[in-house]
C-alpha cells in the first residue's frame, strides 16, 4: 500500500493528462495520481462532498497540479476557492499552463499559487520540467499533512 500523499491533477484534456501521467511515471514518481477534469469536481474532491463523498475520506493530496483553462469554473476560480477555505489554504497548488500571459501569471500569484509552471511545447523540455518538479516538490519540499475532520474535510 502506498503511504505517499496523492498528487491531484486538475486537467480537462485527456491527452495532456496522459502526457503528464507518463512523464511522472518516467521520472519515477510513485505517488498515487488522482485526476479531476473540472473545477467543480476538484472542489467536491477536496471537500469530500457530492460525488466524492465516501464513508472513508480520501487522503489529502500533497500537492495540486492545476490547469488554468478549464470548462466552467476555471483554474483561477478553483485557486481562489482553495485559498479562501481555511481547511485547504495550506495545500500547495502549482499552476501548469500553456499561458505565458503576464496577467495570468500575476493573477495566480496574487491568489496565492505556490508556483506557476509554463508547459513546454517540446517533449524533452516537458520531461525535464516534470523531473525537476519531482526533485524539488516531492523530494525536498516538506508537504503539509492533512488530518481528516469528522465531516470528511482536512485541517
Amino acid at each position: 500500500m502506498n503511504s505517499l500523499p496523492p498528487i491531484l491533477i486538475v486537467e480537462d484534456s485527456d491527452e495532456d493528462f496522459d502526457m503528464l501521467r507518463l512523464a511522472l511515471q518516467a521520472a519515477g514518481v510513485t505517488h498515487p495520481l488522482v485526476r479531476c477534469a473540472d473545477g467543480e469536481e476538484t472542489l467536491e474532491f477536496l471537500r469530500q462532498r457530492g460525488r466524492s463523498q465516501a464513508a472513508e475520506p480520501a487522503p489529502r493530496p500533497g500537492v495540486v497540479l492545476l490547469d488554468l483553462n478549464l470548462a466552467g469554473m476555471d483554474g483561477r476560480q478553483v485557486l481562489e476557492h482553495i485559498r479562501a477555505d481555511a481547511a485547504l489554504r495550506a495545500l500547495p497548488v502549482i499552476v501548469l499552463s500553456t499561458s505565458d500571459n503576464p496577467r495570468d501569471v500575476q493573477a495566480c500569484y496574487q491568489l496565492g499559487v505556490s508556483a506557476y509552471l509554463l508547459k513546454p511545447l517540446d517533449l524533452e523540455r516537458f520531461e525535464r520540467m516534470v523531473r525537476l518538479f519531482k526533485e524539488f516538490w516531492l523530494e525536498f519540499v516538506v508537504l503539509p499533512v492533512g488530518v481528516p475532520l469528522s465531516e470528511g474535510r482536512w485541517r
